[in-house]
């Protein structure tokens, strides 16, 4: 991280502008204040991508929040061309300023220069290719940057630097930690699988009641299996229990069995884990400003 910073603060200098995208369903946790601090002056635009996965309601108020922090904000789909149709007008109306100043001056207008920044998997890298799905082609080195560096066009409006910085975000708390998490942004092999799923069904009860048992239909099960299995004892962490027997639930419905007739919940873990990354149980959102008393 410290390298990424130290990178994105020399090539600063270069560029007009920050493309910063976030993970619409939590874009404060995916994001990282020290851009704030690196960007300095430079003209914004944060693109809350991913935006079809997330709840409608939650996106709008993101995009008032830092619309009213004087941020240009877009709120995309990275892989649908007709979200970021939107990309260009955006990027110059971010830079409207500079590109007034520089005719006002006599300077010939020439395409943005662009820096993007992302954590992982937030999708920078499918924006870019998204957005240069025509032809990506370098334009050679720019008078004043450093060797190596080279310069992507985007379309006619738009250059990328092609060395930007990617920035883990700073875990102010646990609960940043654990929705990156969630939204696959830290590596599964790392993370207790099954302690995610618990997570994430206890989450979504309190924001969407009723979505995980609706999705999975787990109202239809039948009377008699309900309360059939306990929960293991390493499942019984604290007030967990009651997302253990929801877990158990879902295991039991979509199959998740093992040889002898026991319920495979790291099966039915890692499904209910990918359903939401992908939208299947539904748009939802895990984060609000008001969350965070904003």
């Amino acid at each position: 991280m410290t390298k990424a910073k130290r990178m994105m603060q020399e090539d600063i200098k270069l560029v007009d502008l920050v493309i910063e995208l976030l993970d619409a369903r939590a874009p404060l946790s995916s994001r990282n204040p020290d851009i704030d601090e690196i960007a300095g002056n430079k003209a914004r635009l944060i693109l809350l991508n991913k935006a079809d996965l997330a709840d409608d309601a939650a996106t709008e108020k993101w995009k008032k929040y830092f619309a009213e922090q004087g941020i240009n904000v877009c709120r995309i789909n990275a892989l649908d061309a007709k979200s970021m149709k939107q990309i260009e007008p955006a990027v110059l109306k971010a830079c409207e300023k500079k590109l007034a100043r520089d005719k006002a001056r006599g300077i010939k207008q020439r395409p943005v220069r662009a820096m993007v920044a992302g954590i992982p998997n937030v999708g920078k890298s499918t924006f870019i290719n998204s957005y240069a799905k025509k032809a990506v082609a370098k334009t050679g080195n720019k008078p004043g940057v450093t060797k190596g560096k080279q310069w992507i066009r985007l379309g006619k409006n738009l250059e990328l630097l092609d060395t930007p910085g990617i920035l883990w975000p700073k875990f102010e708390d646990q609960s940043t930690g654990l929705k990156l998490a969630l939204l696959g942004s830290i590596k599964d092999e790392i993370m207790n699988t099954q302690e995610l799923a618990l997570e994430l069904i206890k989450m979504l009860d309190e924001r969407y009641p009723g979505a995980v048992e609706e999705y999975y239909a787990l109202a239809e099960a039948a009377a008699e299996d309900a309360g059939k299995d306990a929960a293991p004892d390493d499942m019984l962490i604290g007030d967990q229990a009651e997302q253990a027997e929801v877990l158990m639930k879902i295991a039991r419905v979509r199959g998740c069995i093992k040889a002898k007739g026991e319920l495979d919940l790291l099966k039915a873990s890692n499904m209910l884990n990918e359903n939401f990354r992908n939208g299947r149980v539904g748009r939802f959102s895990l984060e609000t400003p008001e969350d965070f008393d904003m």
